[in-house]
């Protein structure tokens, strides 16, 4: 009896040191799966911060991708399968038939980015120098004929290689807000959306992209030679020592530009003869185009709330790449940079067709001002985002 009774306690004796030893063994264990929780916890948040900001770098350089699955109208399309509907179309031209071994690329397209650009026949050679090096760049082209005169562009060697848009007497900002929906022209990178009357002897596209692209312009214009017929705002005039710039110092006449200066004209701003806009730029600025106001007037002026952030850092001017501005007066003009166009009527004195259109541009900036305003005043809802910058702005000058 006390030889079991012995072998009893040992029995739990051992048991016991077993369990504190378990015991022990499991506290020593406790710091590492501490760590590899650790460890395992910032993998996850990692992963999931890298494929939310991969989210967000898709949305903004393809914002159209998402309308196929997310933005289809409810009840219009439900007689169609949801895998058959393209909500997108684009300006590339298609051929009538290809060779079977190529008719699986049919829906690759090799332009990235577009020119667009009203033309008249008179300025014929001038618009043939900028389409060559445009498409020497593999962009697309697009020619709104304001005079209709479609037929004496074919014998240029890129003349079928453009789109064709005819329209008596209409404006570069009536074609584009028809034929550029940004629907249409979701495709394209960077938008060109060019005067007719601009010299390209100093000018690359492909080193322009190269700047914007790398500076992270969203909105931009190359830079005017100094010897330009015509320039309006010394901010679009070339600086011969910088690559770019966003902002310009006047001191001197009506508009005074400094550090304090915190929209157009002095930053934040490109003038209407050549602007250049991202896909996400132009989807605003489409949306920001009057319908019927079609002389564009004041467009520039609140373009820079297109240009998703901050206007004086999104919106440059690029000196490295410039052009000339030759001033030429096309519609209701000559097509001579000097010459005043005049009709004379029996029994009246000459009917000046540049100056009636001046009175029209004129009245076109009043009403847009308005419509602005009446808008912000409406809508209870929109903030000015300039406002918050300029805050930050002036707290970050007063901390220095």
């Amino acid at each position: 009896m006390k030889t079991f009774k012995s072998w009893n306690a040992l029995v739990k004796k051992r048991n016991a040191l077993s369990e504190g030893g378990n015991c022990g063994l499991k506290m020593k264990q406790l710091p590492f799966m501490g760590v590899i929780c650790t460890v395992m916890l910032f993998i996850v948040y990692r992963t999931t911060n890298y494929q939310y900001h991969e989210t967000e770098m898709e949305t903004k350089l393809h914002p159209f991708e998402t309308v196929k699955d997310y933005q289809l109208p409810s009840g219009n399309l439900k007689s169609l399968p949801r895998g058959i509907m393209q909500a997108r179309s684009d300006l590339e031209l298609r051929p009538l038939w290809s060779r079977s071994s190529l008719r699986s690329k049919v829906n690759v397209t090799t332009n990235k980015n577009l020119l667009a650009m009203p033309v008249g026949i008179k300025q014929k050679e001038n618009v043939d120098d900028v389409v060559q090096k445009f498409l020497a760049a593999n962009f697309s082209i697009i020619l709104f004929h304001y005079d209709g005169n479609v037929d004496g562009w074919w014998d240029l060697d890129w003349g079928d290689k453009a789109i064709h848009i005819a329209a008596h007497n209409q404006t570069k900002w009536w074609f584009a807000k028809r034929f550029l929906h940004p629907d249409i022209v979701s495709i394209y990178d960077y938008i060109f959306l060019w005067d007719e009357d601009l010299g390209v002897e100093h000018f690359d596209p492909r080193g322009y992209l190269e700047i914007v692209k790398s500076e992270g312009l969203e909105i931009s214009q190359p830079a005017l030679d100094p010897n330009s017929t015509e320039i309006h705002h010394r901010i679009t005039i070339r600086s011969r020592m910088k690559k770019f710039h966003r902002r310009v110092y006047e001191l001197r006449g009506k508009t005074k530009c400094s550090n304090a200066s915190e929209g157009p004209p002095c930053t934040g701003f490109v003038e209407g003869m050549a602007p250049v806009l991202s896909r996400s730029a132009w989807y605003c600025a489409w949306h920001l185009i009057q319908n019927d106001l079609i002389h564009g007037w004041g467009v520039d002026m609140k373009l820079g709330y297109c240009a998703q952030g901050d206007r004086s850092k999104k919106v440059g001017v690029v000196d490295s790449e410039y052009i000339v501005h030759k001033g030429i007066q096309s519609l209701g003009g000559s097509g001579h940079p000097t010459t005043r166009t005049a009709i004379k009527r029996q029994g009246a004195s000459g009917f000046d067709l540049r100056a009636e259109i001046r009175r029209q541009s004129t009245w076109e900036l009043k009403v847009f001002k308005e419509r602005w305003n009446q808008a912000v005043e409406e809508d209870e809802n929109w903030v000015d985002p300039f406002l918050r910058y300029q805050r930050r702005r002036k707290q970050k000058r007063q901390h220095t």
